[in-house]
């Protein structure tokens, strides 16, 4: 099942502008698209200077003729100028239309693919996001770019996947690596942030919550291209002696106003703590403001109630069907619905694009108590099975994304960045690889686009899905070394010769699965089938062309061995000067 292609015309969009050297414009005809709106607009006539818009001459008539054509001319002035000024009006509203529309991305923290009603979470305790579903379009094949926190992050806001960025660690092959405190590596200046990009569409900017890009201030979001921030360089680990580790900051733009587990506690016992509404707050208010403004807005709201040690505000501790994972779970569904609930009482609903998702999987390795739901898929979060990949997703734009679809396009965080972009009437930047596809022909007019879904883990290239098809050049959920000591990524989901503790190498012969009649990926196909073969001769190229195109990043997320650091000295940590640890 497809979407049904939208039948209404295609909303005008304003002019792209481009970060690089201009490139040819198509015509709307030549593009096959209906000519834009911002040509029916009225154009003025010159006329000589204090001539009126309909001159009469009078002619020498009998006395009531002349009055008659005298009031005749009144009228025909009148009407002109009446119609003059409803075409004046009528050019506003479409000049305020043409605004670019406001863009609100929520990217929930280890939330799983089966955690919302609408994926068939059996409690069926997100009203908000399944109505969210009901009147915008769902994503049931929607994927990260990397199972783990820090990459998918960096992959959302560069729209490139996270080995061109830098945000992989060559200190083991295949090995997750995100950015704790011991990390002094971080985004790269060299990377063009959607932020930054969006100022020359006049957004102004703000995330909210979980920044995970390097928590040395030369890597804070603000030197990133955001205008504000409220939240923390990273998760809300903890808590700390503030001895050998502090706790983890909270930052108001560039200055610390406190610290989770002090200024911002959180009960590790009751799992209370008001940090999403704290964050509800801040985008409340955010949104109000440049609503008042009439500036257009883009806001990233990365919350982390879902990432363990879970956590949920007084009134919602204890009333989910699903434990404390699920008090976060209904906490930040109801703040989604407080969020687009604004929206409507603002009058803005139809002029801002929301768009729901996660990072990566839910972490099983803290479930139940602790973690959520991938539904059918097998393993979860730091693994390139589908349940640590494949992430729920929600698109919504009242009035433009028609209402109640399900799309199978095959869609990646990385498209936020790109399909931001052409909201704003941007082009991405041409001087640099980007993975990330405009999905707005997929949501407005129903169309897919068939593209390669790359799977990667740290510096490695795990598997790629194309169409139906997923094969896996390499499989490892983690070490024996780790699963002895209670370390599970799969739990209760062994799959033998798939779910390995050992790094298992298939690049000669991939493990190949269709994930349409196989999600949980318990069946390869025979390498001596038709259907295997025929599989791989579509795959081989697409993999091939990846590979030797690929320029790899310089690895921002290595960790140096303590034992040789020095103090007062700098010590190489693999080579990039992004990872000197003092």
């Amino acid at each position: 099942m497809t979407t049904t292609p939208v039948t209404r015309p295609a909303r005008p969009r304003p002019v792209r502008q481009s970060f690089s050297r201009p490139r040819p414009r198509l015509s709307c005809h030549s593009a096959g698209l209906a000519p834009p709106l911002l040509t029916l607009w009225p154009r003025p006539i010159a006329r000589p200077e204090g001539q009126l818009a309909s001159p009469v001459r009078f002619l020498q008539l009998p006395g009531s003729v002349a009055l008659g054509l005298v009031a005749m001319a009144a009228v025909a002035v009148a009407t002109r100028w009446w119609l003059l000024l409803v075409l004046s009006a009528a050019e506003l509203g479409v000049a305020r239309a043409l605004q670019p529309p406001n863009i609100l991305l929520l990217l929930m923290d280890d939330m799983g693919w089966g955690d919302l009603g609408v994926y068939g979470e059996p409690s069926r305790e997100t009203p908000n996001l399944d109505r969210m579903a009901v009147e915008g379009m769902l994503f049931p094949n929607f994927y990260t770019a990397n199972p783990l926190c820090s990459p998918s992050r960096a992959a959302l806001l560069t729209g490139r996947l996270p080995i061109r960025s830098g945000f992989y660690t060559t200190n083991g092959h295949a090995r997750n690596a995100y950015t704790p405190q011991e990390i002094v590596g971080g985004i790269p200046d060299s990377e063009l942030l959607l932020p930054a990009l969006l100022k020359g569409a006049g957004y102004a900017s703000k995330i909210v919550g979980k920044w995970h890009l390097g928590h040395r201030p030369q890597f804070h979001p603000l030197k990133h291209g955001f205008d504000e921030w409220f939240g923390s360089p990273n998760c809300h680990f903890g808590p700390y002696d503030n001895k050998a580790r502090p706790n983890i900051p909270v930052y108001r733009d560039q200055e610390m106003v406190g610290r989770f587990y002090e200024e911002f506690p959180i009960n590790l016992k009751t799992g209370e703590a008001n940090l999403t509404q704290i964050y509800l707050q801040e985008a409340l208010e955010f949104i109000q403001r440049q609503q008042a403004a009439h500036r257009p807005f883009f806001l990233y709201w990365a919350v982390d109630a879902t990432h363990a040690p879970i956590y949920a505000s007084k009134p919602f501790l204890g009333t989910s069907q699903r434990g404390r994972y699920g008090d976060a779970i209904r906490e930040l569904d109801d703040s989604v619905g407080r969020i687009l609930r604004l929206l409507r009482d603002l009058s803005i609903a139809e002029n801002t694009f929301v768009f729901f998702t996660s990072d990566n999987g839910a972490a099983l390795i803290s479930a139940p108590r602790q973690g959520g739901s991938n539904g059918p898929f097998l393993c979860g979060k730091q693994t390139t099975f589908e349940g640590g990949m494949r992430e729920p997703a929600i698109a919504w734009w009242p009035g433009h994304i028609p209402a109640g679809q399900v799309s199978h396009q095959l869609g990646s965080i990385m498209d936020l960045f790109t399909t931001s972009l052409s909201l704003a009437g941007l082009e991405p930047p041409r001087d640099r690889a980007i993975d990330g596809l405009d999905l707005l022909p997929a949501m407005l007019q129903g169309r897919l686009t068939d593209r390669p879904i790359f799977y990667y883990r740290g510096n490695t290239l795990m598997a790629v899905t194309l169409g139906q098809y997923k094969a896996h050049f390499w499989t490892w959920t983690n070490s024996w070394e780790e699963f002895k000591q209670g370390i599970d990524f799969c739990p209760g989901q062994n799959v033998s010769g798939v779910t390995t503790h050992s790094q298992e190498e298939h690049t000669k012969l991939p493990l190949i699965f269709h994930l349409g009649r196989d999600p949980g990926e318990r069946f390869p196909l025979s390498v001596a089938s038709i259907e295997y073969l025929d599989a791989l001769r579509r795959i081989t190229p697409v993999v091939q062309q990846h590979q030797e195109a690929l320029v790899p990043g310089q690895p921002q997320l290595n960790v140096c061995n303590r034992a040789v650091m020095v103090s007062g000295l700098y010590v190489d940590c693999g080579g990039s000067p992004g990872l000197r640890v003092c």
